[in-house]
């Protein structure tokens, strides 16, 4: 019998109303405008018309999803004179969108792979 080494950094089971709140939070990433955003904001700090340009989206529609993902936790908001400003809530989620773009990448590399048979 071979035996698995917990990973360090595992966590013990989560309850119900736990797995219900990361669940809400894989939500707020599940719509590819508040991706593009995030991706956009990797680069550093930026207010809500810049993000909207950079994004493609109409002002309204990033101030929206802008504030989803504040209220969620993956972007903080501060106010310069009439200007909302966004930036990365912290580090986590920036490897969170690090992993995340990995694995999208290897998982299509493979699948390039397999289509042209290698």
């Amino acid at each position: 019998m071979t035996l698995r080494a917990k990973p360090a950094n595992a966590h013990p089971p989560l309850s119900a109303p736990m797995l219900a709140a990361v669940a809400d939070q894989f939500r707020a990433l599940g719509e590819p405008a508040r991706l593009r955003l995030l991706q956009i904001l990797r680069t550093g700090t930026h207010s809500v018309m810049a993000l909207a340009a950079k994004a493609g989206l109409s002002h309204a529609n990033a101030s929206k999803h802008l504030l989803l993902l504040a209220s969620t936790g993956f972007v903080t908001r501060r106010e310069e004179g009439t200007k909302s400003v966004y930036a990365l809530a912290d580090r986590s989620t920036e490897s969170l969108c690090s992993i995340m773009c990995d694995r999208v990448t290897r998982k299509a590399e493979t699948d390039l792979r397999v289509l042209k048979g290698r």
